[in-house]
């Protein structure tokens, strides 16, 4: 399958001017063809942010304090996604899972979509000195390659399929949304020239490119997508599978492969929603649900559907925000609350029981803590009340909702702090595209960056978990801090 490039630029999400490989930005700088030559931080030529390098030295600084664990990974290629795959072996101090990510080049070598196995610590493993000194223009040992898919186009949204987290559905600068099954795909050398990989499904539908709205559903093996043509998308991946290949009996989980296709014909779709008047930027399905989901768009309206109902929208949810829509998600252990983030800086979340089809529904609550458009929001799915977002501002705020208004939380934090606000990672220089909770291992997170003119690479991949004396119950936090005095002023006695 050929990608059908856009003359377009996307509104969002594409790295500013970062498409150059470390190499080639150490050959632009002046090292020519010879060994790399040893990069000074903050000289002119780089053109950095004095602002942003003060507060991300401050950051460092803070690192033993606030971390349990953190791994800091230098790309060589710009990447727009970022997601935790399935876990492979389980040890007594690390833990090993796949990590899927993408590699969007300057055509000078193919884009590719990459697998990765990754090492996450266990908590309170790593010592400070550990997670303390990184070097920034390193690759972490923690993320090896794996295993790398020549991707039709530039990679820009990775999902997984929670019934088989080796099925991904990828979205590039094409109508199509591409299905891999990550583990029957070869092993590609990244060589410019090389024939393409073949996805192992195209889902076809969508009249225009459909760059970034994409979603797999928790409940079936059912994919959401939204694009430039103003329509969101719902496909069944088992609409098109041979029987030769799988029993569709067997449970997702229990078949080899869930998407080898009868022949060559691409997937039509189980329904074409329409409703947008503009590009639809985010889908997320209703977690129960395979039936029920939202979007949104750059018309900054947030859409409740249900596809047993029709094809037009269940509530419309006029001016969402006050500027284009980028967003969404749907939480998992409370499925009443909705979040979307904007180009406005905020992040709303919404109560699904307070919207009414007139298009009325004012949020629970307006989260203002981001400087720039917020590119990314997710539930965590280990406290029903946290969530994370992410935005052009370089930050990875984590919020959680249950704080907002608590006097006593309030009182502990400086004036100027957002409500809801209880942790900010600090990590990246530029943009972060992208992050993800990892449900397998409580309260960690891989977030990706395009930071590449201050990181001497491609931009900044990090695996990081906040220490979990800031998450746990404020008593049982206090408690374990006493006994560590005590222990310590009996330790000073002998």
């Amino acid at each position: 399958m050929e990608a059908t490039p856009t003359t377009e630029p996307k509104k969002r999400g594409r790295p500013k001017g970062s498409t150059k490989s470390k190499g080639d930005k150490e050959k632009d700088s002046g090292g020519g063809g010879g060994a790399a030559q040893p990069r000074m931080r903050g000289s002119g030529g780089e053109k950095r942010n004095a602002a942003a390098e003060e507060s991300y030295a401050h950051w460092k600084l803070l690192v033993p304090v606030l971390y349990d664990w953190l791994a800091h990974h230098n790309l060589v290629w710009p990447s727009l996604s970022c997601r935790w795959g399935p876990v492979l072996e389980q040890g007594n101090y690390k833990t090993k899972q796949r990590l899927y990510l993408s590699e969007q080049t300057d055509h000078t070598q193919p884009n590719t979509l990459i697998i990765a196995n990754c090492e996450v610590v266990k908590p309170r493993v790593a010592s400070e000195n550990h997670i303390a000194n990184f070097n920034e223009d390193a690759r972490s040992p923690y993320v090896k390659k794996y295993k790398t898919i020549l991707h039709p186009g530039e990679v820009n949204r990775i999902r997984e399929l929670p019934q088989n987290k080796n099925i991904v559905a990828t979205h590039t600068d094409c109508p199509e949304v591409l299905i891999w099954d990550v583990e029957s795909q070869p092993n590609r050398h990244a060589v410019l020239g090389a024939a393409e990989s073949r996805p192992d499904l195209v889902l076809s539908g969508h009249q225009d490119n459909a760059e970034f709205a994409l979603a797999m559903c928790p409940a079936e093996p059912f994919v959401l997508s939204g694009g430039k043509d103003k329509t969101v998308v719902l496909w069944s991946i088992q609409d098109h599978v041979s029987s030769l290949a799988t029993d569709l009996t067997q449970s997702a989980e229990s078949t080899s492969s869930i998407v080898k296709a009868a022949d060559n014909s691409p997937v039509g779709p189980r329904g074409i929603f329409q409703g947008h008047t503009d590009t639809v930027e985010d889908v997320q399905f209703c977690p129960s649900s395979s039936q029920q989901f939202c979007s949104v768009g750059d018309d900054s309206c947030l859409i409740l559907w249900d596809a047993r109902i029709g094809n037009s929208p269940v509530v419309k949810v006029e001016k969402a925000h006050n500027a284009d829509l980028h967003c969404v998600d749907w939480n998992s252990q409370d499925e009443n609350y909705i979040l979307t983030g904007s180009a406005d800086h905020t992040v709303c979340m919404f109560d699904r029981r307070s919207l009414t089809s007139d298009g009325v529904g004012l949020p629970v609550h307006k989260f203002e803590g981001h400087t720039a458009a917020v590119l990314c929001v997710q539930w965590s799915p280990d406290k029903h009340s946290v969530f994370g977002s992410s935005a052009d501002d370089g930050l990875l705020n984590i919020w959680d909702y249950e704080k907002v208004g608590n006097q006593e939380d309030a009182a502990s934090k400086s004036p100027n702090t957002p409500s809801g606000l209880f942790f900010q990672h600090a990590g990246h220089r530029d943009k972060v595209v992208d992050f993800h909770w990892n449900a397998n291992d409580p309260w960690t997170i891989v977030s990706v960056s395009d930071d590449g003119e201050f990181s001497g690479g491609g931009g900044t991949l990090q695996l990081w978990r906040m220490i979990d004396l800031l998450y746990r119950p404020k008593d049982e936090v206090l408690e374990e801090l006493q006994q560590f005095k005590d222990h310590v002023i009996e330790c000073a006695k002998t």
